[in-house]
């Protein structure tokens, strides 16, 4: 199904919502008070300040408030620099997801996407469909379960957005989901398309193994690790990449 994007205005700033897969959606959408007091909200761990799941008409969702991490956190936790609404963090990653799915590329659907002006700034909110029975890649390797197989399919994933030229601003084991139905990428946010290019791809890649050392994934040490995951990883990419 093609997205039927659609935005409403009101005083507070702008919503962008895909009609296709939900017609009717408000600003109150956005609110967690609002699915609150529906019984509709539940918090999980994960993320900066935790995921909010969400009962929508649209099905089971994920409900994201853009905070900002770093040493920038303390003076603007959630505030952004207003540059127009299509430079908006939700509205560029609700985009970029839309592109995503017309390539038949297993991220995120989005749903909806929303700002708020406050002066020179902004802040924002993205709501996308839930993934059904996911854990990401991070609980694989707490849980000592990451294994060849999985390092191989992981490789063909990030080849398979690579080779769309779709460059992940955070590629990370917390952003690489498992499900029964297969592998998925999220958290989009500052991602974009680009020209296909050996240079941010590896980059890409060496940000995942950071992320993989970081977790634990060499319990074995680094030697053992490269042998039975890394290159596995690699190799499956490559074949993926110039398939």
């Amino acid at each position: 199904m093609m997205m039927q994007e659609r935005t409403h205005e009101d005083a507070e700033g702008v919503i962008l919502f895909d009609a296709a897969v939900s017609p009717q959606v408000g600003r109150e959408w956005l609110t967690p008070d609002y699915w609150r007091e529906r019984g509709a909200l539940r918090l999980e761990s994960g993320g900066r300040g935790g995921v909010a799941i969400i009962d929508t008409p649209a099905g089971e969702c994920v409900l994201r408030h853009y905070r900002r991490g770093g040493a920038v956190a303390s003076l603007m936790a959630d505030r952004y620099v207003w540059t127009g609404a299509s430079r908006t963090r939700p509205f560029a990653e609700f985009r970029l997801l839309a592109h995503i799915a017309e390539r038949s590329l297993p991220g995120p659907i989005a749903v909806v996407a929303g700002y708020r002006r406050h002066g020179l700034f902004y802040s924002a909110d993205l709501i996308t469909r839930r993934i059904d029975d996911a854990k990401t890649l991070a609980d694989y390797i707490s849980g000592n379960r990451f294994d060849r197989e999985i390092a191989e399919e992981v490789g063909a994933l990030v080849a398979r957005f690579h080779r769309e030229g779709i460059w992940h601003a955070d590629l990370n084991a917390h952003n690489v989901m498992i499900a029964p139905t297969g592998l998925y990428l999220i958290d989009f946010d500052r991602g974009r398309v680009r020209e296909p290019e050996t240079g941010w791809q590896q980059d890409n890649l060496q940000r995942l193994r950071r992320s993989l050392l970081k977790l634990g994934a060499a319990r074995e040490g680094e030697a053992a690790f490269d042998h039975t995951i890394w290159q596995p990883l690699l190799d499956r990419y490559g074949r993926t990449l110039t398939a």
